[in-house]
């Protein structure tokens, strides 16, 4: 809403300010408050078409026509300086308020038309080596600018270029964890493309360009968030060509990291935290993080909205039926032999063979690289991890509770429904424990449990309608994953981006290992 009055209020100051300008270039003064008629005028005024209006319909693209329309028409009037333009891209009213008072401003004609109208001369002169006009056409040079200004606004023009190509095309990421290992590497470099999946609108208004949602983990004067949580704009998103399916890799924000505690190592969402016993005396400052600032994650989503998920000796099953497994979905093995591993052979296999791996013999293992290891040599024994080896904390999977989650594990897990905008589905003690966070937290609601009563926006309530889908993200590394299992669904208004390059990869993260040269510029398709 506080971003709804400021372009109510920019509008309205634009029109006041811009009657002066109008009056002053020989044109109806009410124009400048026409919708339309103005943004026509406005364009005749600086030296562009009239159609050329039409490009402030275009959402994103309008940001940068208004910024250029605001520049070209100061100058029109004979503002050519440095600030006199970072005025008018930052809050145009107010030049466009001092050249309306400014009795000495005249309109001088489009700036456009004046700027083309002067090239042509020099070129001329230069074409002719008439030195004399060249002399006098650089003295009078009315778009003139100092080795500083030109430096500056080229860099300027590179981060806000840079800063517009992340923000409403392509970001890139760096994979840091293991958890799509088998698919996607550690040291992976990605290109996401953000319209995809549909363009999700920018939401945090003020923020550091460049800069995802911190500075730096470390203590210190880096050690804050790089943005303001107001204003704000509401969700939107822009018609994609791509939608989220099963087994799409799919970037989001973390849904669960809306409240975080931000350590060295690592950042925990609230729940993890206060789950772990050892935090029990530790008082951390909690960070609040607003929905297009939280972390991003990479995942496959293993089911989409409306689906019923279940997991039975790591094998998902997705409305009763075997799921399709990804080509290089991973368990964790233990790998025992009387001699001395081929550890060359294992990396040449895609094997992660990090110093902890080598010396406890655990490894995250596809189908084909288990058959590789025990080719070499009938003393190899490859294990699998059971459930039961891996955390047996009723709280460890999601939804967190012992009255529900008891006994589940990452590989025997479900059944659990993955809700869709327009699905109704019945409250009750057991169900709440499922849906509370959804309701709350991802669709804005007040909730309050009391006993067996359910309170939604302080009516009871026995049933509750989503408005938007919900997913399930699962790592390919199926043991060595934080993912839908732990802190469950990812809704729809976090969704970023997809994956569509690899267009760089370090050996485990560092370029003093090597480059995987065979993963340079690898496509979706074989990921």
């Amino acid at each position: 809403m506080s971003i709804l009055i400021f372009f109510i209020v920019l509008y309205v100051l634009n029109g006041y300010t811009m009657t002066k300008l109008f009056g002053k270039a020989g044109i109806p003064e009410h124009k400048a408050w026409i919708p339309g008629v103005a943004a026509v005028e406005w364009c005749k005024l600086v030296g562009r078409t009239p159609a050329y209006a039409l490009w402030l319909l275009f959402p994103v693209v309008n940001i940068f026509i208004y910024a250029g329309l605001s520049i070209d028409l100061i100058r029109s009037f004979g503002r050519h300086g440095f600030w006199d333009s970072v005025l008018a891209v930052i809050f145009s009213p107010i030049p466009y308020f001092q050249l309306g008072r400014d009795t000495a401003a005249t309109y001088k004609g489009p700036v456009l038309e004046e700027e083309r109208s002067y090239h042509r001369a020099y070129a001329t002169a230069l074409e002719k080596q008439d030195k004399a006009a060249l002399r006098k056409l650089e003295t009078n040079n009315p778009f003139r600018k100092s080795t500083l200004r030109e430096w500056t606004e080229a860099i300027v023009f590179a981060v806000f270029a840079a800063a517009f190509i992340r923000m409403f095309l392509f970001e890139a990421y760096v994979i840091p964890t293991p958890s799509m290992e088998g698919t996607l590497k550690v040291g992976d470099f990605l290109f996401v493309s953000k319209p995809s999946y549909g363009l999700r609108m920018p939401m945090t208004v003020v923020q550091f360009p460049l800069i995802h949602n911190r500075f730096s983990n470390n203590r210190g004067l880096l050690g804050r968030e790089s943005y303001l949580e107001e204003p704000s704009l509401p969700y939107y998103r822009l018609p994609g060509w791509d939608k989220v399916e099963r087994n799409s890799l799919v970037v989001f924000n973390f849904p669960a990291g809306d409240s975080v505690v931000i350590t060295p190592d690592r950042v925990w969402d609230i729940y993890q935290w206060r789950r772990n016993p050892e935090n029990d005396r530790k008082k951390p400052s909690i960070v609040t993080r607003p929905v297009d600032k939280k972390d991003h994650y990479i995942k496959r989503c293993v089911a989409v909205a409306g689906d019923s998920l279940q997991i039975r000796g790591g094998q998902l099953y997705l409305n009763g039926q075997p799921a399709v497994n990804p080509e290089h979905m991973q368990f964790m093995y233990r790998v025992q032999s009387s001699k001395p591993l081929d550890y060359k052979k294992m990396d040449a296999w895609g094997v992660s063979l990090d110093e902890l791996s080598r010396a406890k013999g655990y490894f995250s293992l596809d189908q084909k690289q288990v058959e590789q290891i025990k080719s070499l040599g009938e003393d190899v024994k490859v294990e699998r991890v059971l459930p039961y080896a891996l955390p047996p904390d009723p709280t460890y999977v999601y939804p967190n509770s012992p009255k529900v989650s008891g006994g589940w594990t990452v590989d025997d897990y479900g059944p659990i429904y993955i809700p869709k905008a327009g699905s109704t589905v019945q409250l009750d003690e057991r169900s709440i424990v499922f849906y509370e966070r959804l309701i709350r937290d991802y669709e804005h609601n007040t909730v309050k449990v009391t006993g067996d009563q359910i309170l939604i926006n302080g009516q009871p309530a026995t049933s509750y309608t989503f408005r938007q889908n919900y997913y399930w993200m699962m790592g390919d590394n199926r043991h060595n994953s934080e993912d839908s299992r732990i802190w469950g669904y990812v809704p729809e208004d976090h969704i970023v981006g997809k994956p569509v390059l690899v267009w760089f990869s370090t050996k485990n993260g560092s370029i003093g290992n090597g480059i995987n040269w065979d993963r340079l510029f690898l496509l979706p398709g074989n990921m």
